[in-house]
Order: structure tokens, then sequence, then C-alpha cells
């Protein structure tokens, strides 16, 4: 990466004492899927390096976004109830495939790792770090369902941010407890998620948008999702933090410290939201898409530094470098006395090429960074992101399938 490192020694020294730590008390995770990823890892070839798995799954919620771009680019192919959702039928079912796959890859990744022998803090970082850009895409997909008649963009908004919470606090969680306890929700999420694109293909689409005296399927959508993480996730997380305090289990960080995760956090939700509410030409109803990619894109990379400083025990940032041309780019385009200052008003057209140019310059920032991070520590353990260099001989002997009345520990749950 020549003379620009994301990696401080410190970074690379904490790396090199990490070993993976986490409790996983979902049932289904525990006593469904894992026993099911455990079969399935055995046909996949031992010089296949796990990290494939990962990229491959993460691909499929790419492919997911461009198919449903393409169709419904604006969230209007659902708003005619009388032409129907205009979205193919063979759409949806791809799209539920894709999702399968994307979340049962993520399942056997670390299995796979196990099983070759390559296991490390870089499959870890690699896996988590595309998650956080998939926490953006995946919840486009179903907006498609909706429309913006029944699913405004500024609603649409704050649901993308309760994915971002949800996901992000897990995060901070572990930052503070050094656990990762593995969410109940997300195998339900993900279940939901193609369940929904399922019975998009079978019934058709249109039976997202019935409304019993004004409730519709999209309110019920918001309530389930924001209630879900209400009641079954941050309470938790909280109780966990507060525990490992207690007990002094964790890293018994200051007050200070311990919350300064949420900086980076709040102020991209700050200044995200003063945009969606004071932009001057309403530009969140104009590129709803593309703002949700600029957001997802700095989210991950918030995300991605927090899990490297996690992972690595040392100082989370408080606050991100790519708010700053996001920072410039709200005050111009929310500036109440624009026309009186520069003679002319902002017009549509140029604050939509202003979010498109901001888009593109974060998300080659973010890949920059990705990049960086993984080739300096793959040059610093002396391995390959995408290849096996020796297969372990025994790796075969750590997979065993968790016993039915086993309890969900650090031991039986190696990997997300």
């Amino acid at each position: 990466m020549g003379c620009m490192r994301y990696l401080s020694d410190a970074h690379l020294r904490g790396f090199e004492r990490y070993k993976y730590n986490s409790i996983d008390t979902s049932w289904l995770s525990v006593y469904v899927m894992h026993p099911f990823w455990n079969y399935c890892v055995k046909f996949v070839p031992k010089w296949l390096a796990p990290n494939v798995l990962t990229f491959v799954g993460f691909l499929m919620t790419v492919i997911n976004f461009i198919l449903l771009a393409y169709y419904d680019w604006n969230f209007d192919a659902a708003n005619d109830k009388e032409v129907g959702n205009t979205v193919p039928a063979w759409v949806w079912t791809v799209a539920a495939i894709n999702i399968l796959i994307y979340y049962n890859l993520d399942g056997m990744d670390g299995k796979q790792a196990r099983r070759t022998g390559t296991s490390g803090p870089l499959g870890e970082l690699f896996d988590h770090g595309l998650d956080s850009y998939s926490a953006a895409l995946i919840p486009i997909y179903i907006f498609s369902l909706f429309g913006t008649v029944d699913l405004p963009p500024i609603r649409m908004f704050f649901v993308i941010w309760n994915v971002f919470l949800n996901f992000y606090l897990t995060h901070v969680e572990k930052y503070n407890t050094g656990v990762m306890f593995l969410p109940w929700g997300y195998d339900f999420t993900m279940w939901g998620v193609s369940g929904m694109l399922f019975v998009a293909t079978v019934f058709g689409p249109e039976i997202y948008r019935f409304d019993i005296h004004g409730f519709t399927v999209a309110n019920a959508f918001e309530v389930l999702l924001i209630g879900s993480g209400i009641v079954s996730s941050h309470p938790i997380i909280a109780r966990n933090i507060y525990l490992s305090y207690k007990n002094k289990t964790g890293k018994m960080r200051p007050m200070w410290e311990m919350l300064r995760p949420f900086f980076a956090f709040l102020w991209l939700f700050v200044i995200t939201t003063f945009w969606s509410f004071f932009s001057r030409n309403n530009v969140i109803n104009d590129e709803p898409r593309i703002l949700w990619i600029l957001y997802g894109t700095i989210f991950s990379n918030i995300a991605c530094r927090l899990i490297v400083a996690q992972m690595s025990d040392t100082r989370c940032d408080g606050f991100n470098v790519l708010m700053w041309p996001l920072v410039a780019t709200v005050g111009v385009c929310c500036f109440p006395y624009y026309q009186l200052v520069f003679e002319t008003d902002l017009t549509r057209d140029v604050e939509r090429w202003i979010v498109h140019g901001l888009t593109i310059f974060c998300t080659l920032a973010h890949w920059h960074y990705g990049y960086g991070v993984v080739s300096e520590m793959c040059d610093h353990f002396h391995i390959r992101c995408f290849k096996i260099k020796k297969p372990a001989a025994n790796g075969e002997q750590e997979l065993q399938e968790a016993p039915e009345n086993a309890k969900p520990t650090p031991e039986n749950i190696e990997e997300v």
C-alpha cells in the first residue's frame, strides 16, 4: 500500500495476542444451523480458503442489490396497486436464494477455517467487515416490496439506521466485554428476509400492500424490526456490559472510553438526519438508493475501524475521517442563505451530482481502507487472504457435531 498504512504496530501486536471468544444462546443457531453447517462444510474442498466462502456470500448480497436496483431504482415499482409490483417474479426468487447462500456461507466459513487449520484474526475481521456492508444492502431489498407510498424514504432512513444500530451494538459490546455475544435476531432475520422474498414469488408482492384500517404491512415490518431490537437485543447488551464491569471480567475501560465507540456513530446519525430533513432540494426523495449506499459505506468504515480496535485491544476512533467531506457536503446542501451569498440557488441536479460524487469518493476510500488492512495483516502474518498455503492434517478432527444436550459455550461455537 506504499507509504499509507492503516494498522499501527500496536494494532499488529494486538492481533498477535487476539483469541476469538463467543457465546451463542440461540436455539435455532446452536441446535439447528450449526449441526447443518458442520454437515455441509464436509463437502467443501479443503484447499478452498474460508475467506473465499465469506467473499462469495457477500457477492450474493451485491448481486441482489444490482438486480433490484435495475428493476426498481427509485423504490416505486410497488406504488401502483392496480398495475401491481413491476419487478419480475424471478427476481424475488433469486434474491431469496442469494440471501440463504450468504447466510449459510457466513456460517460455514469459520468451520472451514477450523478444519483447514487457518483460523485467525484475519478471517474474523474479513467476515465481520463484509457483514457491516451487507447490513446496509439487505434492508434495501425489502423496500422494493412496499414502495414509497407505504414506506416513504424518510421512514426507510430510520429502518436502515435501526439495522445499523443492532449491528453496531454487538461490536460495542465486544469492545467492552471482550466476548462476542451472538445476537438471537441475526438467524431469525436472515430466514425472515428470505421468507418474505419467497412469499413475494409464490403469492405475488402485492400481498405486502394491503392494510387494516390504515395500518399497513410496512408499518408492521417497522414495528417488528424496531421492537425486536428493543426487546431481544439492546437490554441484553446493556446487561452484559454491566455484568462485565460488576464481575471485572471485561476490559474495565473508564466511562468515557467505554462510550467512545458511540461518538462516531452518533455523529454520522446526526449529520445524515440533518441532511434528510433540511436538504434544499429534498434529496432524500430524489436519490434514496444512492444515499443508502453512501450512509452504509461510511457506517461500514466506522464499524470496521471499531472491529479492528476491539480485536487488537486498542483505542477506537471518536470521529471518522470520511465524515469530513460529508459535513462539507451537508453544509453546502443545507446552507439557508445559499442564494443570497452565491446569487444563485443550489439546483436539484447539482445536489444530485454532489451526492453521486461523494458516494463514489467514500466508496473508493472505504475499499482502499479494506484492501490496505487486509494486505497489511497478510504481510504481517505471512499468509494469503484467498489461498491456503498448507492445509492442516488434523483439521477434520476439530469439527464435531454439538450434542443435543450441549450448552452453548465459546468452545462449541467458534465462529460467526
